[in-house]
This record gives C-alpha cells, structure tokens and sequence, in this order.
C-alpha cells in the first residue's frame, strides 16, 4: 500500500502556557487559541495546557480534547520541576507577559524546545493610540475630528512607541522568541520596516475559520443594529461610550425608531446602566451564542477609537453576512486589497450617516454580504494558515541552532534577562516563603 512509504508521524508535545484559561466565547483572542490547539490536535500532537489564572466560568473543557490542564504558579521553583518533567518539543506563550514569566525557565530547564509567541495583538500599539485618544480628545474637546488618532501605523507612531516602556519589553520577548505568530499582517509591517524587527522571527497567523459561507439571512429579515464585544477590553466600553453618548443620537435621529443591541461578556454595573429602552438603547449582557444574535442583525456597529491586531466582532459578522460600519482601526488588517464589508468612517457623522445608508439600501447592503465572504475566503482559510505554520514550526526546530545563532539581538537579551528576571523571581519567591 502507498500508505507504507509515507514517514512516519513526528512526535511533538506542545506546553502552552496561557494568560488565561481560553473562553472562546468571551473573546476572540481566546478563539484563536482555540484555533491554534486545533491545528496542532489535526497533527496528532500532544498538548499540555498551563496557566497561573483562575479558571473563569465559561472556560474551554480542553480536558473533552484529550488536553491535560495544569495549574501553574508565577515566580515559584515548582514550574522549574514540572517542565522539567515534561521536556516540551514546543512552548507556546499566550502573550509576552508568560515569556516574561516563565521563558528564562523553560530555555534553562528545556534547551531544545522551540518557544513560539503567541500575541493577539501589539500591545504597545494599543496603548500608544489610547494615549493619543486621549490626547487628542483633552485637546478638541467635543469636537470629533480624531486625526493621527486613526492613521495606519507609521513612523510617527513608531518613534512614540519606541520611547515607551511597554514596547521595549513587548519587543524584547519578541526577539528571545524563537517564532512570533502575528495575527495582523499590518502589524508585521509596522515590525519589520520601522522597529527592523527581521522578518524570519515573525509569521502571519490571523484567525483560522472552517466552514466558510457562500449565503446567510437576507436583508428583510434582520431588524436590530448590535454592538458585541467583551467588557473587559478597554476598546470596546470606549466604543460603547462613544455609542452611546454621540454615534446613537446621531443615528436615532435619521432613524427615531432604530434599535440597538448591545452584547458582551463580563457585563459591568455601569454598562447596564447605560440601557434605556425609550432611546432604542439596549444593554443585553452576555450573548451565548454571538453568530445567532449577530446573524438577526441587519448592521454590526463597530466604533473602535484605539487598539491593534484584528477584531473578532467583524469576523464574526462576515461569518453571518451581517455588514459592520467601522473605523480604520476597526478594519485594519482585515481585508488586505478587498473592499471592506461594509463601511469605514473617521468621524462622528460620517460614521452615523454610513450606518444609516447600510441599513437602508438593500443594494448595497447585499453587496457588503458577498465583500464579507470573498474576504473570509481569502485571508482567513483555516487549511491555509494551518498548513503554513506547522511547516514553519517544523522547520525551525530541524534548524534551531542556526536560527537561534542568526538572532544574536535575542542572545543578547536572553543572557541578560537570565540575570536580572531569575534573580527577581528568586527574590520574590523567597520572599513568600517567609511571609
């Protein structure tokens, strides 16, 4: 049989040591660890998942997935033991906060496993524009002109970032990293041209979607706008405020008797709040399942003012052919050369006037629909990008040693940061020992 002269399966066990225990339904940076456990499951590999977090209410049943789970503690010796135990092929960080933690731990205690780093989105991005925001918003006042706020990132954003604390340790995991998977292919750019991060430590992973449509509910049987997003994420109760106190007004008063929907986990006290039914208002809480309430939408508003990486909201409504008015944050990194799903606004009207026209022409409405398809279909494959990482983390680690030689800026930091993060965790953990 031609079955007998195929190579046999590689043997790989993947350590993933994550930020959090992973909600997919909570966010989307958790559905893409989900996604990435998927793909190294199809390859047969062996996973073992470890977190310092509490386990939240909605986590993942990763053990259903044949996963062993395993608590781990920060700047304690017993994860030295237990990685040691485990000899991991593989180590993947859920964000440069775990490398920070525990990569000095796993270099010393496992050489030879490749240390992959996993970031749903650029941190210090995030962070430099919410600063801008706020900057711009001292200056201006109530007038919602935002500027620089919503350019693509450049040098100017470059040379703000570099200055902040936050980017040069985002940075520095990176280069102790063996491999970065990047979800946005803008920020890659942002790395390699401005910041000459070298491209090999990096790799395009965005979101990776099975099933992808060709059809979905039409345009007179949906009714409600939505608004889905974790609470959680300062970007989106930014972009509910703004929702609320600007963009709604404005759309209520081309529309008097529109209704919005607004969904997300981890609903806090000031966001109910903010639910009035006579102005169309609607605070919702928790969605249990955010494609069936977005696929009863006719427009998905998405009023993001800052943040990085891509955002799952307008995934999920391209998954249920619901067009999204947005920003050009809010749509940065999704489409590449494709029309946007929908439509791209930087100001307060315009964004409200967008919306408006969306949900009332049904030409253009519908054509949105098939934007959103033909974009899902050709940027976020789940075969594609599969495919493509396990042969790059395959080839890694058949020339670790070369690779790792070529990225003496990673050496460097790796040496000094065994130096001054294992003397603090030390420190710290002798310290508890004597509390």
């Amino acid at each position: 049989m031609a079955s007998e002269h195929l190579p046999a399966a590689r043997h790989t066990h993947v350590l993933i040591i994550g930020y959090v225990w992973p909600e997919p339904r909570s966010s989307a940076a958790s559905g893409h660890v989900m996604q990435l456990i998927e793909c190294f499951l199809e390859q047969g590999w062996q996973i073992t998942f470890a977190s310092p977090a509490n386990e939240g209410e909605h986590k993942a049943d990763l053990a259903a997935l044949g996963i062993t789970e395993v608590a781990i503690e920060l700047n304690n010796s017993s994860f030295d033991h237990f990685v040691s135990e485990l000899q991991p092929d593989v180590v993947l960080f859920d964000q440069f906060l775990m490398e920070e933690q525990f990569g000095w731990r796993v270099e010393k205690h496992c050489p030879g496993a490749l240390r992959v780093l996993e970031t749903c989105d650029l941190q210090s991005l995030r962070h430099a524009r919410h600063q801008m925001l706020k900057e711009q918003l001292k200056e201006n006042g109530s007038r919602e002109h935002f500027g620089d706020v919503f350019a693509a990132p450049d040098a100017t954003l470059f040379q703000r970032m570099a200055t902040m604390d936050l980017a040069q340790r985002e940075l520095a995991s990176f280069y102790r990293s063996d491999l970065n998977l990047m979800v946005s292919d803008v920020e890659i750019d942002l790395l390699t041209t401005h910041f000459k991060v070298p491209a090999d430590l990096l790799h395009w992973c965005p979101l990776m979607l099975r099933d992808l449509p060709d059809n979905a509910i039409g345009f007179s049987e949906r009714l409600p706008f939505l608004c889905i997003g974790n609470f959680r994420h300062a970007p989106n109760w930014d972009a509910v405020l703004w929702l609320k106190n600007t963009l709604w007004p404005l759309i209520r008063q081309q529309l008097p008797s529109a209704q919005l929907h607004v969904y997300g986990a981890y609903t806090p006290p000031k966001a109910t709040a903010l639910h009035n039914a006579a102005q169309g208002f609607h605070i919702m809480n928790r969605a249990e399942d955010a494609l069936e309430v977005m696929s009863a939408a006719r427009v998905s508003l998405a009023p993001v003012r800052f943040g990085a990486g891509i955002k799952g909201k307008v995934i999920d409504a391209m998954l249920c052919g619901t067009p999204t008015v947005t920003t050009p944050i809010g749509a940065e990194a999704m489409c590449g050369e494709l029309p946007f799903p929908g439509a791209i606004a930087s100001d307060a009207q315009s964004f409200a006037d967008e919306a408006v026209a969306l949900y009332n022409d049904q030409t253009r409405w519908q054509q949105a629909q098939l934007d959103g398809f033909a974009v899902l279909k050709a940027r976020f494959r789940h075969e594609q990008h599969c495919a493509s990482l396990i042969e790059r983390i395959n080839q890694l680690r058949d020339n670790l040693p070369a690779h790792r030689t070529a990225n003496f800026t990673g050496a460097m930091l790796r040496h000094h940061q065994h130096k001054s993060t294992q003397y603090m965790a030390q420190w710290i953990e002798a310290k508890n020992n004597n509390a």
